[in-house]
């Protein structure tokens, strides 16, 4: 399976908080539920799409125990037969990256403490299509450092918010990005699809 993550955020790089305003508090960050009134018809349509890519489901803690509250109790879409979205997260394998959750109560959960590297390998291993990863900002930044990223999908919303968490941290490490899809929905939601390709060239003194 090809690892791949799919994350929104805003033209200042934040993906804390987009759904509501009490989603993520972390940090006094007040400025929840930037994301749903910029999230229209062709950005939902593109979204369910790619969820139903899905073969399993890679969450850091936080972020799966949101989807857990709320798409694992039918709080989101209440009706899964009728949500893309839905239905795949409660029928596919979900992974989640922890070394504190010991009991998740999400059907079909396991998971992944210790050598967390290697066993996200192994999943990359297995036949199939994708093991996606959305939200989970911290283990996207360390699946970066490790290189265990295959594509990336970004939703790029029309709005400075400010405050937040970013996608990325001031410092890192660098990685070129080859784009392989592009295309922007009639409310001005950027969708760009990019594959890494090592490191960025520099320009050197001439």
């Amino acid at each position: 399976m090809k690892l791949t993550i799919a994350t929104n955020v805003s033209v200042d790089g934040v993906m804390q908080g987009l759904g509501g305003p009490d989603e993520d508090r972390r940090g006094g960050f007040e400025r929840g539920g930037w994301a749903l009134p910029l999230f229209d018809d062709e950005a939902e349509s593109f979204l369910g799409q790619v969820y139903q890519r899905a073969d399993a489901f890679l969450f850091g803690r936080l972020t799966y125990e949101i989807f857990a509250g709320s798409w694992g109790t039918g709080s989101w879409g209440a009706n899964h037969g009728d949500n893309p979205i839905g239905t795949a997260l409660n029928t596919r394998p979900k992974y989640v990256a922890s070394s504190t959750l010991t009991d998740p109560q999400w059907a079909d959960t396991t998971v992944l403490s210790g050598d967390v590297a290697a066993a996200i390998r192994e999943l990359k291993a297995k036949p199939g299509g994708e093991l996606q990863v959305h939200g989970s900002g911290s283990l996207v930044r360390w699946l970066f450092d490790n290189q265990l990223v295959d594509e990336i999908i970004l939703l790029t919303y029309p709005v400075v918010v400010g405050q937040g968490t970013r996608l990325f941290p001031a410092t890192g490490p660098d990685t070129a990005l080859d784009l392989v899809e592009y295309r922007a929905t009639r409310g001005g939601v950027t969708i760009q699809v990019y594959r890494p390709s090592g490191r960025p060239q520099y320009a050197t003194a001439t």
